[in-house]
């Protein structure tokens, strides 16, 4: 190179260091935002704090409260969870020797000599973290339980060239930056490369598989329930990223506590109910979903107290038009839409959570949502969604398919306070709660040596039937890394059964394949009915302090049958890699692409209506797609017609009176459609 080269060479470099220099942001920014945010979560912000105030407020943990809480932990992990061999074997570890250790160590403490209660929290956390299983948890007391700590943006991931990219994509309203807006990309957290910074906060939460690990890993860069996770070390964060003008630049941004607003659904998980035994939800997903539609959606809270002031008016009976949302009783659980692609225009039917606490209006509001919308193509997509009442989400499966629903087998693990608890069960007075089927086995293992109980479902075979199809068209339905315990069971059911395709943004969802109680649940379930078990190895927990346990495990059916949901999850048929323009505009590409699978998948149509007189129901059936319909009364075959597509008209004989009339519809000989009308 000439000397005339090399210094035009410096020169250059000079000026583009002098440039990024002078473009990084220095000031730090504050909680002023919070004085403009929206006003359906103005008063739940009037209660935030920044991260050092909150810190202010944490109490001390006795000696005594102490060995109360590691004497629980252990009755729990040695008698309750169902997932300990399968834990220990898959990630070696052994949570109930390390409690054993902390036991030891507490006996031998003196009062004086004592930790600061975070520290204890923090190795409390690091067992239960150990054996990766977002069902099985230690909940931390006030003044933690009720609160999250959080920075005012959401981080989420897309890639290009098959090369992951991290980009800032929604902020809190009111909180503005001159460069710092929405398509920024951060490259630097703390000054640690994001990609490692998010590995790092992986190993906080307790993903059971690697791409379960990552999702909660990025989660937690910007949002930590504190009921789940201790607050971050650092005050603040040091933010290195792109702007929109491909400069450098770095933002000091502090951590923010706030309360988080008691959610208009769900079931007391603490309850003795038929709902809170039949759990299966992922509580600290649910709590971030819970902070997401605080911090970023406050439309949606505002619609949720609007929809329970006013439910009539939240219900509609038109067709939806493109783009446009149907009004809802279930704001934040359902959003449904007509979405037009390139492949056609088609149903988008978003579930954000099972966790209602009336399975039955659930499925009754699904059903009237998909009614609205085209019927030659169904998006249904669970990303994010946690779970809930497992009894929703297997019934849900029988809408979407003519099949016959097997709802997933469960076991408990053997043990002898597991036999007691199903025992004081077996025949429930208040009719509520039934463990009478597994109690034989777990009887019956003193003898055999078996680890699980028989297994048996929990959602009941005739509800996961009693309605049947309603939805004819094909299927795609997407899930993610954060679909977890309930959402698993629902993809596993469709998957099992054949309903339609699976797209995945993730390898696979977070395999969470349980059944979960809480320790005040277990605790009850002993106490109830009278006289209380004088020998219950539950005692009460300090401070507001809880903790919740895998209970019983979950079995796949069909041709994986046998197969266990925790860690492993479900995969997709096909991984789909989030766009730019997907996280920028609506899922623009993800919608696509499911439209592009939807228009490759037969469409059928069975709808039926009907009039009764004169010895005979005369029927109306509009068919697609089907060459013959086969038609019963009361369970017993009446009458087998061959149709084409479209409208006909034919009479079946009733003798007597009937209570179902049930449709079957079939391609050559593939069943394929159903439909069940009541009489």
């Amino acid at each position: 190179m000439s000397q005339v080269n090399v210094s035009r060479a410096q020169r250059i470099t000079s000026t583009q260091r002098t440039a990024r220099l002078h473009s990084y942001d220095k000031e730090k920014i504050g909680l002023e935002f919070l004085d403009d945010v929206h006003p359906a979560v103005k008063d739940q912000f009037a209660g935030a704090t920044d991260l050092q105030t909150f810190l202010k407020s944490i109490g001390d943990l006795s000696l005594d409260d102490r060995k109360r809480l590691v004497e629980q932990a252990f009755v729990l992990f040695n008698d309750n969870f169902v997932h300990l061999p399968f834990k220990v074997a898959m990630h070696g570890v052994n949570p109930i020797q390390k409690l054993r250790l902390m036991k030891h160590r507490l006996e031998q403490a003196k009062a004086s000599d004592l930790e600061s209660a975070l520290s204890f929290h923090s190795e409390m956390l690091m067992i239960f973290n150990s054996v990766r299983d977002l069902h099985t948890n230690y909940l931390l007391p006030f003044p933690f339980a009720d609160k999250f700590a959080f920075l005012p943006f959401q981080i989420e991931e897309y890639f290009e060239n098959g090369e992951p990219h991290y980009i800032v994509t929604r902020l809190v309203q009111g909180f503005s930056h001159p460069q710092f807006k929405p398509g920024v990309e951060i490259k630097m957290w703390n000054g640690v490369p994001i990609r490692r910074a998010i590995e790092l906060s992986a190993d906080l939460h307790a993903g059971s598989n690697l791409a379960a690990r990552h999702a909660r890993g990025l989660d937690g860069l910007t949002i930590r329930p504190l009921i789940r996770s201790l607050p971050p070390d650092a005050l603040w964060v040091v933010i290195g990223y792109t702007d929109l003008n491909g400069v450098e630049r770095e933002l000091k941004q502090e951590w923010a506590v706030a309360p988080y607003r008691p959610t208009y659904i769900g079931t007391d998980a603490d309850s003795l109910s038929a709902s809170a035994v039949a759990q299966g939800v992922d509580l600290e997903a649910q709590i971030t979903q819970e902070a997401k539609k605080m911090l970023f959606a406050p439309e949606v809270v505002a619609a949720e107290v609007a929809a329970a002031a006013d439910q009539q008016a939240m219900l509609s009976t038109q067709q939806a038009l493109p783009d446009q949302e149907i009004p809802t009783l279930m704001v934040g659980v359902f959003r449904a839409q007509r979405v037009k692609t390139p492949s056609g225009e088609f149903g988008h039917m978003r579930i954000f959570t099972f966790n209602v606490d009336d399975p039955q209006a659930f499925i009754k509001e699904f059903i009237r949502l998909v009614e609205l919308l085209p019927q030659n193509g169904l998006i249904v997509d669970v990303r994010g969604n946690g779970g809930g009442h497992i009894w929703a989400s297997e019934g849900l499966l029988q809408v979407l398919t003519p099949r016959d629903i097997s709802p997933e087998p469960t076991q408990f693990i053997n043990t002898p306070l597991n036999l007691r608890i199903c025992q004081r069960h077996e025949k429930n007075p208040t009719g509520q709660i039934d463990l009478s089927p597994w109690v034989p086995s777990i009887r019956q293992s003193v003898e055999t040596g078996a680890a699980y109980s028989s297994s048996f479902p929990i959602t009941p075979v005739d509800f996961a039937n009693q309605i049947g199809q309603k939805y004819h068209g094909p299927v795609v339905l997407i899930t993610d890394a954060r679909c977890y315990s309930a959402t698993d069971i629902f993809a596993a059911g469709f998957q099992d059964h054949e309903i339609g395709y699976i797209l995945g943004v993730d390898d696979n969802t977070g395999a969470g394949g349980a059944n979960v109680w809480t320790h005040a649940l277990l605790r009850t379930l002993l106490s109830v009915p009278a006289p209380p078990d004088p020998e219950t190895p539950y005692k009460p927990l300090p401070n507001g302090a809880n903790m919740r346990v895998a209970i019983r495990r979950s079995l796949r059916v069909g041709k994986q049958s046998g197969t266990p949901v925790e860690d492993l999850g479900i995969t997709p048929n096909s991984r789909y890699y989030m766009t730019r323009k997907d996280l920028l505009t609506g899922n623009v590409d993800l919608l696509n692409k499911a439209g592009e699978i939807l228009s490759h998948m037969p469409v059928r149509k069975l709808n039926v209506t009907t009039t009764t007189g004169s010895g005979k129901i005369t029927i109306q059936a509009e068919t697609l797609g089907l060459t013959r319909l086969d038609i019963y009364i009361d369970g017993r075959p009446v009458k087998s017609i061959d149709v084409t597509d479209g409208k006909q008209s034919f009479d079946v004989p009733l003798s007597t009176p009937a209570r179902l009339l049930e449709f079957a519809g079939f391609k050559a000989n593939e069943y394929v459609a159903s439909r069940m009308i009541n009489l």
